[in-house]
C-alpha cells in the first residue's frame, strides 16, 4: 500500500529534518512541511527527501522506525 510521506522543513535540535507518512499523529503537528511524494515505505521517501537536497532527512520514530537514525 503506498501512503504520503512528508518532511518536517524545520529541523530539530540534532540537525535532523523528520519524514513522516500521513496518518502518522505528529504530523499535525508539523505547520511547516513538504510532501515527498507517494512511497511503499519509509526508505524510498527518505532516498526522496535526501534528492531533494535534505541530507539529514531521518524517519520519524513513531510512523517510520525502520527508518529511525538513534
Amino acid at each position: 500500500m503506498y501512503y504520503n510521506y512528508y518532511i518536517n522543513l524545520n529541523a530539530q535540535e540534532n540537525g535532523d529534518n523528520e519524514v513522516h507518512r500521513e496518518d502518522c499523529s505528529y504530523l499535525n503537528l508539523v505547520s511547516n512541511k513538504k510532501l515527498l511524494g507517494s512511497f511503499l515505505n519509509c526508505h524510498d521517501a527518505i532516498i526522496a527527501a535526501k534528492r531533494m537536497g535534505y541530507s539529514n532527512a531521518d524517519g520519524c520514530y513513531y510512523c517510520s522506525k525502520p527508518c529511525h537514525r538513534s
